[in-house]
């Protein structure tokens, strides 16, 4: 009986942090909404007296852009900015033939008197946010805006965003991202249904209480003293974005979300580059949480709600690995309540699931319903959705879980960019980008044997107990079996 009762207590404990994780995006959803009634009075630079108008720096931070450099340069020079408040900054860590094609286009581009540097280090160390860092030693502007190469903002987004540092108390304007090819495929569907509801729910969520947010590493501004004031960009984590964004928020810095300015940019096609992404954002949020916890729980300016949400902000990535304890255990579960019916009371802790996926479906359709509008025709098309995404969701549950570990146990490990395509219709393929790499992990494999373990969970609920079989946890064996499936299956024959 002491495995069963340690297999309950694991199951119930992970069950709990689930539902105090849902608890929290219930309470972001009446922020949203109270948000929504409340006028933006921000004061704001008028950028028609030049007098106002603040130099700015653009940083390009690329690593083997190869087909999406060209895209990226002639989207960034039509940004409407006086021409002598502006510099461009290609902080080009490339090894590859991208290099020569990118020295020659911005070659052309200074010709035209715009006013862009192409800035190559010796070597990587720090990654991104070292090149970020070695930038700004020699940045220009008073305000420093950032684009990762598959992001493509409109000619007005400086106008829209620079005017909100009039506030000096503001380090950071963050802004929305947008999908270029959002309906390309079922993958690219799910992951812009999973990233609206983080720019939408969330970040205005904590943004409009004054809770922390995070600058999402792209599609945002600066201010350099900010970033100087924080301690500046660090490369010990693999989202340098969350860790800064950390770090100035305890330095009393207040950054602006602003959900109107939606930044276009490219969602990753095929399973192994969502894959290198997630792998990265789910590391780095443990890692943040290892590194930042206690700064936050230590500071006694913050407010308890505030440092409440941002614990459970930083321990995001970290309900992977909670649900893949509650999906493996699910099953010695199911045998347990019908092997040993005096145990029988310690089952309804399974409703705490059932809440809190009742509490993401009904944020997640209020965050739909904003955007599609309401109706039953719109209700059933998000209900279809829904489904998918938290299938998929938990078949991405173990490929994350280790991520987390490693993040949380401090194993160090490259930053792996995610690989870019320049995919905006079907009609565009990726077949021959050279980025893409055919080894078959091994996670893949144990995501196969996962597969196969939650199929014999949909047929344990058949056979077990005395009273022709048990079904209240089937719905969740086919959810498991289902994204299980789709990310093994697509792992091994989505590959170039």
């Amino acid at each position: 009986m002491i495995l069963e009762y340690i297999i309950i207590t694991i199951y119930s404990i992970a069950l709990i942090l689930i539902f105090m994780y849902a608890l929290a995006q219930l309470n972001l959803l009446f922020n949203y909404r109270n948000a929504q009634k409340k006028k933006d009075t921000s004061p704001k630079f008028d950028l028609k007296n030049i007098n106002e108008v603040p130099y700015v720096t653009i940083q390009l931070p690329v690593y083997n852009e190869m087909y999406v450099m060209e895209r990226l340069l002639n989207n960034i020079v039509t940004l409407e900015y006086p021409r002598e408040k502006l510099e461009i900054q290609v902080l080009d860590d490339s090894t590859d033939q991208s290099i020569e094609s990118t020295k020659t286009q911005i070659k052309k581009l200074q010709k035209t008197g715009i006013n862009i540097q192409h800035i190559q280090r010796t070597n990587r160390e720090g990654f991104k946010a070292g090149a970020l860092k070695e930038g700004l030693e020699i940045a220009r502007g008073e305000f420093i805006a950032i684009f990762d190469a598959d992001f493509l903002p409109q000619k007005n987004w400086l106008l829209e965003t620079i005017p909100y540092f009039k506030n000096n108390e503001i380090g950071v304007v963050q802004t929305r991202w947008g999908h270029i090819n959002r309906n390309y495929s079922t993958l690219t569907k799910i992951q812009a249904f999973a990233l609206d509801a983080h720019f939408t729910l969330e970040q205005v969520g904590r943004n409009t209480k004054g809770h922390f947010i995070n600058f999402n590493g792209t599609a945002g501004v600066w201010r350099k003293e900010c970033i100087l004031d924080a301690g500046n960009w660090e490369g010990d984590t693999l989202t340098e974005d969350l860790d800064l964004s950390y770090r100035a928020q305890l330095k009393k810095w207040k950054f602006k979300y602003l959900e109107h300015v939606k930044t276009p940019a490219e969602l990753p096609v095929i399973i192994s580059a969502a894959r290198s992404q997630q792998f990265r954002w789910n590391k780095g949020g443990a890692e943040n949480f290892q590194k930042m916890t206690k700064r936050v729980l230590l500071d006694k300016d913050i407010s308890l709600k505030t440092k409440i949400h941002s614990v459970l902000h930083l321990l995001n990535s970290s309900m992977f690995l909670m649900i893949l304890i509650v999906a493996i255990l699910s099953i010695p579960m199911l045998y347990i309540k019908n092997e040993y019916p005096h145990l029988k009371s310690y089952f309804y802790m399974i409703s705490f699931f059932i809440v809190s996926s009742i509490i993401f479906f009904i944020c997640y359709w209020y965050m739909f319903k904003k955007s599609y509008g309401g109706g039953i025709k719109n209700f059933l098309k998000y209900t279809g959705t829904f489904f998918t995404f938290f299938s998929i969701a938990l078949g991405f549950s173990f490929h994350n879980s280790i991520a987390v570990l490693e993040g949380h146990f401090g194993k160090k490990s490259d930053f792996i960019r995610t690989p870019k395509f320049n995919i905006k219709t079907l009609k565009d393929t990726w077949k021959k980008n050279k980025y893409i790499h055919n080894k078959i992990s091994v996670n893949t494999i144990i995501e196969g044997i996962l597969t196969l373990y939650f199929a014999f969970g949909m047929y344990s609920a058949f056979v077990v107990g005395n009273q022709g079989g048990d079904f209240g946890l089937f719905p969740f064996h086919l959810m498991l079996f289902l994204g299980f499936g789709y990310v093994f299956w697509n792992s091994i024959f989505s590959r170039a």
